[in-house]
């Protein structure tokens, strides 16, 4: 029997759609990437995701990784349960927001405990950080990439050197054992999220605020502030922020897949490290440009704060956090 050309046509065009089913590629799996830094400003936290969604993606391997800046898919402090129940499978934010889970979080942002970033990243490796990441894996988390900024002190009234100098301020501190310091130096406190300090300073909820040098730029913070008092050689504020990842996800992978992965994660880490030092001085020229006043705390002022610290945070760490005192201790050991 002959086959008229429509019959042919569609034959040829149903053995093409077989063979491409039999030679396309499984499907990817999405991993949906959150934060809640502004894309766009130049904020090396969204470059650190970006990094590894480009080089995940370039690889080819069956993931395709998803960016949601700007906490345009979870609240800040709703990453840690969206992590946890694998509703999100990348999230980058401070693990102090997480100390409501496990107080133990909150000794990632001790006053005065971290002395430089050079400090910081041997602390990554010790086993103070090891007891912490043992505690992230419990609920289903774990660390992908280490990161620490140092921060400091910004205020619309006056500036901030010496204890005194923050009475009466209602200050944003980012999480419990900054608080209990400030609280002790007679400051009034209100507990938010960084991407929400530019508002409460514009509609005066806010007079002052802890957050991170990266934070205080890409916030534009110095357009609400007329003094601005940087890390310095004696820095009170660091704080852990890790890319985080659904344990769950990271099981599910192929060898070959947590190989690139894990590469991808290597190199955001060591960009956010390098990063993390530059954006202090690169902080410090946003607000000398603006016009807003710079001063550095020495080392009296900063030994004043820590006084403070010592009978205020780290007893309270102490006594009231499970393991506390042990904790700590490790931390003071890493030289």
């Amino acid at each position: 029997m002959s086959r008229t050309p429509t019959t042919v046509l569609r034959t040829l065009a149903v053995a093409g759609l077989a063979l491409g089913a039999l030679s396309a590629p499984a499907t990817a799996i999405t991993f949906k990437a959150s934060h809640q830094w502004p894309a766009g400003t130049g904020d090396f936290r969204d470059e650190m995701i970006q990094i590894i969604a480009r080089e995940v993606n370039a690889a080819n391997v069956g993931i395709d990784v998803k960016v949601f800046p700007g906490a345009s898919l979870v609240k800040p402090k709703d990453q840690w349960n969206a992590l946890a129940k694998d509703q999100i499978q990348l999230a980058l934010f401070p693990l102090d927001y997480a100390a409501g889970k496990h107080a133990q979080f909150s000794a990632t942002l001790m006053p005065g405990l971290v002395k430089n970033h050079d400090h910081a990243r041997r602390l990554s490796a010790s086993p103070f950080m090891a007891e912490i990441k043992k505690i992230i894996e419990g609920d289903d988390v774990m660390v992908l990439v280490d990161s620490w900024l140092a921060g400091g002190f910004a205020s619309k009234k006056t500036c901030i050197l010496n204890p005194p100098d923050i009475k009466g301020q209602v200050t944003r501190a980012a999480g419990p054992m900054f608080e209990k310091m400030l609280a002790g130096a007679g400051a009034s406190l209100v507990s938010m999220a960084s991407n929400e300090i530019y508002t409460a300073m514009q509609t005066g909820v806010l007079d002052a605020a802890n957050t991170s040098s990266e934070s205080f730029a890409s916030y534009r913070l110095y357009e609400q502030v007329v003094c601005f008092t940087p890390p310095g050689d004696h820095a009170l504020w660091f704080m852990y922020e890790p890319l985080l990842m659904s344990k769950k996800a990271f099981d599910g992978l192929t060898d070959d897949q947590r190989k690139v992965l894990m590469a991808a994660a290597k190199k955001a880490e060591d960009y956010g490290y390098e990063q993390a030092k530059k954006s202090d001085q690169d902080t410090i020229d946003r607000f000398t440009k603006a016009g807003v006043k710079i001063v550095y705390m020495d080392a009296a002022q900063a030994a004043a704060w820590r006084a403070i610290a010592a009978e205020t945070s780290y007893k309270a760490f102490a006594t009231d956090v499970p393991g506390g005192k042990e904790l700590i201790e490790k931390a003071l050991a890493v030289e």
